[in-house]
């Protein structure tokens, strides 16, 4: 919270995307037989699941399990996660007519959310939790093109050939990710990341134009409640600065952008996470530190820094190397 603040912090903070996750033999376990979605609305599996990463690997901040679907498929969207594919929407929003099935998010929608953020927030004690939903840009392009895509022809289609129905579909989903963390934070959620997965699908000039001023309505609604406020996407070096302004408190860096760059381009006004490679945390452990403490010294000319990793950690990682992580970045960040 001091670091995402631009606070002095006794040592940098770690923690790491897709700490709860697949990772974690005991996260396997609890997971067999329940299917994703299921896991997110129930609030004893997402409170499990929430806090095994920090019992396990004493990271600095816990982050809310769920997943970006969840707040559409809470107002009645036919929307599954299916393993090994991803989000798979049966019946894709791609007419004006097909948006009538998008209903508004209200908090009575999600009951078990407030449950599990306060279930959460019992357990954890002084450790914060941070709440999560996905960006307008990201939903919509589930939503339009069906499920996972590689070139989002039909999300770009759908933005240039019919602007008005593409910013009536990302205003209702930004009202959607609003209220899903709002929820959060209203039950004791400390801070708060929007995550645009695709976001760097887009060139800079469409994504300020299309895309931006969406997720800028969720940052802005959010910040009313005076929590901070993280705003990451994949492949976004070139969109860096443009994110900034979007009106979060700290920028996610992805591992393709070298942290002094990040820094550069976002400016003194706001924090920064990130931002190692998840690919390294399989190279000897030499190599490993090597590039953490190149990170970690590389932080400081930031006016606040929160030590992650560039994307989610991968299933094969083995836990007891982030556990070893973790323990390193306190060490050599101490002052």
């Amino acid at each position: 919270m001091q670091a995402a603040r631009r606070q002095p912090v006794p040592h940098t903070p770690i923690w790491f995307m897709r700490q709860a996750g697949r990772s974690l033999p005991e996260y396997r376990a609890l997971r067999a037989g329940v299917g994703m979605l299921e896991s997110c609305r129930r609030p004893d599996l997402v409170a499990e699941i929430t806090m095994q990463p920090v019992r396990r690997h004493g990271v600095d901040a816990a982050i809310f399990f769920s997943d970006i679907v969840v707040p559409v498929a809470a107002v009645g969207l036919d929307i599954d996660i299916v393993a090994g594919v991803g989000p798979v929407v049966a019946d894709p929003i791609r007419t004006w007519k097909d948006l009538e099935r998008l209903p508004e998010l209200t908090p009575q929608d999600i009951p078990d959310i407030t449950e599990s953020v306060r279930l959460l927030v019992a357990e954890l004690g002084d450790t914060p939790l941070i709440g999560f939903a996905g960006a307008p840009f990201t939903l919509a392009s589930y939503l339009v093109e069906g499920g996972p895509s590689r070139n989002h022809l039909l999300t770009k289609a759908l933005m240039h050939g019919d602007p008005q129905l593409w910013n009536a579909l990302c205003a209702r989903l930004a009202q959607i990710s609003a209220t899903f963390l709002e929820v959060q934070i209203a039950a004791g959620a400390s801070a708060v990341q929007l995550f645009d997965s695709w976001a760097g699908a887009c060139s800079r000039a469409d994504y300020e134009r299309y895309v931006r001023p969406h997720s800028a309505a969720v940052l802005a609604a959010v910040g009313e409640l005076g929590v901070p406020r993280i705003h990451f996407g994949v492949g976004t070096g070139e969109l860096l600065a443009s994110m900034a302004q979007a009106g979060a408190d700290v920028v996610g860096v992805d591992y393709r952008v070298a942290l002094p760059d990040a820094i550069a381009r976002v400016g003194t006004s706001y924090a920064v996470q990130g931002n190692l490679d998840p690919a390294l945390l399989f190279a000897p452990w030499e190599a490993l530190e090597r590039e953490t403490r190149r990170i970690v010294a590389q932080g400081l000319s930031a006016p606040g820094h929160i030590f992650n990793l560039g994307h989610g950690v991968l299933p094969e990682t083995d836990p007891d190397v982030l556990t070893r992580l973790v323990d390193l970045v306190h060490e050599c960040s101490a002052r």
